[in-house]
């Protein structure tokens, strides 16, 4: 069984929108989706085209506010305190 089988497109559209923001991290994708960094990584390569895919990765990796180990204690939030409500959020609202 792959990934994609276990994920709506809807949930697929919602884990790459969430991997390209900067300061979710992978830890919050996990959460939600059950998908490991290793995961989001393969399914970014298969939906994506390669040259998107390549500058994704470009600029995700060593970035530290993808990885919660490596932030600062000062950000205790994965989503932008300016940000509008995001509709298909599984994380109940805090």
């Amino acid at each position: 069984m792959t990934i994609r089988e276990n994920l709506s497109v809807i949930d697929i559209d919602r884990i790459i929108e969430m991997a390209w923001e900067d300061r979710t991290t992978f830890e919050a994708i996990e959460m939600q989706f059950g998908l490991k960094q290793q995961d989001v990584i393969k399914l970014m390569r298969k939906e994506m085209k390669t040259n998107s895919f390549k500058l994704w990765r470009k600029r995700t990796k060593g970035r530290s506010t993808k990885h919660e180990m490596l932030r600062s204690d000062e950000i205790d939030r994965f989503k932008c305190n300016r940000q509008k409500t995001i509709t298909n959020n599984k994380i109940s609202k805090r």
